[in-house]
């Protein structure tokens, strides 16, 4: 028992804010910009015609991650540059916790 408690301390899943869960219910609020593109059916953009990623289900931790990239120009779409850039990080953990929270 004692092994299972100092494994699950040393991997920070005991700490108190060694992870940042984001509010769901702030991210439906916040990810308000996000459903023009990533809300459509059939998830591809109009024009110019693209493929748009479904973020509904996808893994919190990925979603944020992409946020940092694209924040960071990092990964190339301008939109995307210019949404993330005025993101915090609790806006990122946010938007990512209400989109991991449904299919």
């Amino acid at each position: 028992m004692r092994l299972i408690f100092a494994s699950l301390l040393l991997g920070g899943l005991l700490l108190p804010g060694a992870q940042a869960d984001g509010d769901p219910d702030a991210g439906k609020y916040k990810a308000q910009t996000c459903m023009g593109c990533h809300g459509t059916p059939g998830y591809s953009n109009v024009y110019p015609t693209y493929h748009v990623p479904k973020l509904g289900g996808q893994h919190a931790e990925y979603i944020v991650a992409a946020l940092k990239a694209y924040a960071a120009k990092q990964r190339a779409h301008k939109t995307m540059h210019a949404n993330a850039e005025s993101l915090s990080e609790q806006d990122m953990a946010d938007i990512a916790a209400y989109f991991a929270g449904f299919e």
